[in-house]
């Protein structure tokens, strides 16, 4: 099983990608317009001591602590599954997939989900955060050999424990 964790999801998701999946995706007209005056109205400024800066157009993510927040980004990241013949399971801006291993096509089924997953963070303007992204099994077998799958081109460490929607699995 592997944790993935999306770095700056929240940020990094441009508007026009974003309002083009909510269109697509078969809400009523009116909810898409809603949705894009919420998303394109918002400005920001930044104060560093008694100085502050121009106004700026915000042109990705969403405003900080808005309830539209994580059910935008789930709208943005809605077809992560395609392609994908592994389980895979989305809570906020975490990913896990995982599969039964009995043979080495399992394994080798399980890798091409994997970088398949790895491109579609890159086609979609995510990045996946590395320090947060965990491997682990679960087997009552002794294993031996560690696991060598990687993700975006980058071995995910092995963990024999992993929290993930606030408790722990081990």
């Amino acid at each position: 099983m592997y944790v993935i964790d999306f770095s700056k999801a929240f940020e990094l998701v441009p508007h026009g990608r974003r309002l083009a999946k909510i269109a697509n995706s078969g809400l009523d007209f009116r909810v898409v317009v809603w949705i894009r005056e919420f998303l394109l109205g918002g400005t920001q400024r930044v104060r560093v001591g008694g100085h502050l800066s121009e106004e700026v157009r915000l042109t990705s993510g969403v405003p900080q602590g808005s309830v539209l927040g994580p059910l935008l980004f789930l709208a943005y990241v809605n077809d992560i599954s395609r392609n994908i013949e592994s389980t895979i399971r989305l809570f906020v801006d975490d990913c896990v997939i995982y599969r039964k291993i009995i043979n080495k096509e399992d394994i080798e089924k399980l890798q091409k989900n994997l970088d398949w997953l790895g491109d579609w963070t890159v086609e979609n303007s995510l990045k996946i955060n590395p320090s947060k992204s965990k491997t682990f099994r679960f087997t009552r077998a002794r294993v031996k050999d560690p696991l060598d799958y990687s993700l975006a081109n980058t071995l995910i460490p092995e963990e024999i424990s992993c929290k993930y929607l606030s408790y722990a699995a081990t």
